[in-house]
């Protein structure tokens, strides 16, 4: 297995463009895939620095209908035309922050390599994507700001348009989710309910970032998630929104077992 950090919000390659945003590159036995799109088309670019021909990639899993993981679909799609494309139809939904508009273009929607899924989905023996987390504990305060407008109202986003991805390779098994919003240990509550076990690495960001101080509260919250995570025999990768304040928290508790991600970087 191969997997490299196409994009994300800080630098790790200094030929490698970054953004608010992520992609990455998974390369298993049987296929070529990418899990997000980052912001804008600059992960293009990145995945060609890096020796990476996206015209290989045959399936292209967005892990919400945010435009920071969607925003490269438009120009992927114009580059390979033939890579199935999988998201939640919920992630056609109208999604802000406060009144800022963080959806993704409706009109990937009508391309016609997109599959709307409403649910998890078993593409084969390597790849099963999974969705209906609905634990809460520990859920991160920076969702409440997370809103979606429907019939007139705005509610609280309850992320049912996030998905999940497990790779099995052999008896090793990567998960990769965008943010975790629904919560990184409720969607290991989640996994461990359909597959019995837990994964060998975890690639996702946190969504722990947040302007301003935390509260004695949330420290704690971010701590306890640390302790959990600590527990398990699994590397934890992050970055993106997990934000460096959470990062520092969590570091001194789960040592060896988290590691930061950055643009250009190879995990596998």
């Amino acid at each position: 297995m191969k997997i490299m950090i196409l994009i994300e919000d800080t630098c790790g390659n200094p030929a490698c463009a970054y953004e608010h945003g992520l992609s990455v590159y998974v390369e298993t036995e049987k296929h070529k895939i990418l899990v997000d799109t980052g912001a804008t088309a600059a992960f293009l670019e990145n995945a060609r620095i890096l020796g990476i021909d996206l015209g290989q990639v045959d399936t292209v899993i967005l892990s919400h209908g945010h435009y920071d993981h969607g925003g490269g679909i438009p120009a992927f799609a114009t580059q390979n035309p033939h890579a199935r494309i999988y998201l939640q139809r919920e992630a056609l939904g109208d999604y802000y922050h406060g009144n800022r508009y963080i959806g993704i273009d409706k009109k990937i929607a009508a391309l016609p390599q997109v599959c709307l899924l409403e649910g998890g989905c078993r593409l084969d023996e390597e790849l099963e994507i999974f969705s209906h987390v609905t634990g809460r504990r520990l859920w991160a305060k920076s969702n409440l700001s997370l809103k979606r407008r429907t019939g007139g109202l705005e509610l609280q986003d309850q992320f049912q348009h996030e998905q999940c991805l497990a790779v099995r390779d052999g008896e090793r098994t990567v998960l990769l989710s965008g943010c975790a919003h629904n919560g990184i240990l409720n969607i290991l509550d989640r996994y461990r309910e359909l597959y019995g076990d837990m994964p060998r690495i975890v690639i996702s960001g946190f969504h722990l970032m947040k302007k301003g101080d935390y509260s004695p509260e949330e420290e704690e919250d971010i701590r306890r998630t640390a302790e959990e995570l600590a527990r398990y025999d699994t590397l934890f990768c992050t970055g993106h929104c997990t934000g460096q304040a959470a990062f520092d928290l969590m570091k001194p508790i789960m040592g060896e077992k988290l590691i930061q991600i950055h643009s250009g970087m190879r995990i596998l």
